[in-house]
């Protein structure tokens, strides 16, 4: 008798062993999930402030705009997605291959001058800077987005030179735009911050008209026509005079600008569309 009582108590004491063991995994199992989650969203957290302190005491005007949504690109320029110009403009992405697509703007007189810009102090990427007349991207909208002759490109065109230099889009038509090249090239950004760069797909656009000027105060710090001999001593003097050129700007410059500016009255001469210049 006291045997069985024995046994009996031995069994239903390892069964509520088991039951408190598998309620114990059960507790720790709903513990560490918890704590997973708890991570998951810290880190959430933690990222998307990190996300916005790049953008802290910067421009108001210019942090907004960095939510226009650019045209993501592979290295054959083939158009995969689309990301927001802050986020194609991280360096930590762009060091991780992000790549964008986007297009600069050579506008010159009927005297054969070229129009240059000086970067505000305002703009995120590359303040201060003088470059040619206009640089910007198309987006990721109906229209801007349409390969066929770049029509996507010249219409972004039209766009910017409205938006930065006050020029009414009926004296720059879309069918005056002469679409030269592409460049792939990549940079930090200077003065250098350790977060932001440019790594494009730059489409070339040349165009030579006369226009009236209303230049936007938040994008455009100054701007002057200069011949080919005075770009020539602009950026031969640059650092003696202190004097900042955009990379992708002193890139075109060292390399197609001058072969493509005596050509001003045969531009069709010039083209090579089929080409991408990989310049890194």
């Amino acid at each position: 008798m006291l045997g069985n009582c024995f046994t009996f108590f031995k069994h239903v004491s390892i069964r509520v062993g088991l039951q408190t063991s598998q309620q114990h995994l059960k507790e720790r199992k709903r513990h560490i999930i918890r704590n997973f989650n708890l991570c998951a969203y810290r880190s959430t957290v933690s990222q998307k402030m990190s996300s916005e302190n790049v953008l802290a005491g910067l421009d108001d005007t210019q942090v907004k705009l960095m939510q226009e949504e650019c045209i993501l690109v592979d290295k054959n320029d083939k158009n995969i997605g689309s990301a927001s110009k802050k986020e194609c403009h991280l360096l930590k992405n762009i060091n991780n291959g992000m790549l964008h697509r986007a297009f600069s703007v050579f506008l010159f007189n009927t005297k054969g001058e070229l129009l240059l810009q000086q970067r505000s102090d305002e703009k995120i990427t590359f303040p201060d800077h003088f470059t040619n007349t206009c640089c910007s991207h198309p987006l990721n909208v109906e229209g801007e987005v349409d390969e066929v002759k770049a029509l996507g490109v010249r219409k972004a065109a039209q766009r910017k030179l409205k938006h930065e230099l006050g020029i009414e889009p009926q004296q720059v038509p879309l069918e005056d735009f002469h679409y030269l090249t592409r460049i792939l090239y990549k940079a930090d950004n200077v003065p250098y911050d350790g977060k932001w760069g440019e790594h494009e797909i730059d489409y070339i656009l040349f165009i030579q008209k006369d226009v009236d000027l209303v230049p936007n105060l938040n994008e455009v710090k100054s701007h002057r026509y200069v011949s080919q001999s005075e770009l020539k001593e602009l950026i031969a003097s640059r650092v003696k005079s202190g004097t900042l050129i955009t990379p992708w700007f002193k890139l075109i410059a060292e390399t197609f600008l001058y072969k493509w500016w005596d050509h001003l009255d045969d531009l069709n001469s010039q083209k090579d569309t089929d080409k991408l210049h990989r310049m890194i």
